[in-house]
């Protein structure tokens, strides 16, 4: 499984390390992913997704329906 946010859509980041002496190595920033269970009134039912912890904050101050319409998708595409 990639570790890419299903509704974000947000992945890892490449950087640098930088030592006290400026020599500089590649390093990966990794997103924040954590697999929830989240509950679909319209569905009945719950739905696991593996998002960031900034969608998860969204989702419980808009709810999933708005944040996935924000984000341009639908309930299908995360099924």
């Amino acid at each position: 499984m990639s570790r890419r946010c299903q509704i974000s859509g947000a992945r890892p980041n490449s950087a640098n390390n930088v030592s006290h002496a400026n020599n500089k190595s590649k390093r990966r920033q990794l997103p924040n992913l954590q697999r929830k269970r989240i509950w679909v009134p319209r569905l009945g039912r719950t739905v696991r997704v593996r998002v960031t912890t900034r969608v998860l904050k969204s989702i419980d101050k808009v709810g999933l329906e708005r944040t996935l319409k924000k984000n341009g998708l639908r309930l299908e595409d995360i099924l």
